[in-house]
């Protein structure tokens, strides 16, 4: 889910307190500061999903239409149907397949990868995040995720979603090795 922060603000679903992590997405636009927090509920037609991961981000350019329309459904549900547009019809169909029963992923180590010239480096780093208590900076190239050295980007990422495990990364900064060792924290507590 993707939502407005000013429709979270309006709205009575969300406690005011609830933990919020700090995220970073990029797109056309750049980048944009989001805070990442687990929607309890979300219904989809006759379909429910608990505890959903949910975007929530200072929405300048009205992406979301608020106040008509507050957010924007993700990939991450869709992904779990096959969908059917019938435009004419104006209808929206919607067929669970083998996806619809996966896991959410709860996964919040702060940091994101980039594969660039094919070097693996380390874009944004999170304030208050796992990856920026063990002392990874934005730049750093890494070099291998627990004892693993492919620069395989897909492989490295699946290594930083298994949420209460340690990491260890090998990186490499100003001409220097060194590693550093955390804990992928769950965003569902």
């Amino acid at each position: 889910m993707l939502l407005s922060k000013e429709f979270t603000e309006d709205s009575i679903f969300f406690d005011k307190k609830k933990k919020r992590w700090i995220k970073e997405a990029e797109g056309l636009g750049g980048k944009i500061d989001m805070e990442l927090m687990v929607m309890k509920e979300v219904k989809l037609g006759p379909y429910r999903f608990r505890n959903v991961p949910t975007f929530v981000f200072n929405d300048e350019n009205n992406v979301t239409s608020y106040p008509y329309m507050c957010g924007i459904l993700g990939n991450d549900i869709l992904r779990r149907f096959n969908v059917i547009l019938n435009y004419p019809a104006g209808e929206i169909h919607l067929l669970p397949n083998t996806h619809y029963r996966d896991q959410f992923d709860y996964s919040y180590s702060g940091i994101e990868l980039y594969l660039i010239n094919g070097i693996i480096i380390i874009g944004d780093v999170a304030k208050g995040s796992p990856a920026e208590a063990a002392g990874i900076k934005e730049g750093d190239e890494v070099i291998g995720i627990n004892k693993v050295f492919t620069q395989n980007l897909d492989q490295y990422k699946v290594a930083l979603q298994t949420p209460n495990e340690k990491v260890k990364i090998v990186l490499r900064r100003d001409q220097r090795l060194f590693d550093v060792e955390f804990k992928v924290k769950s965003i569902l507590r």
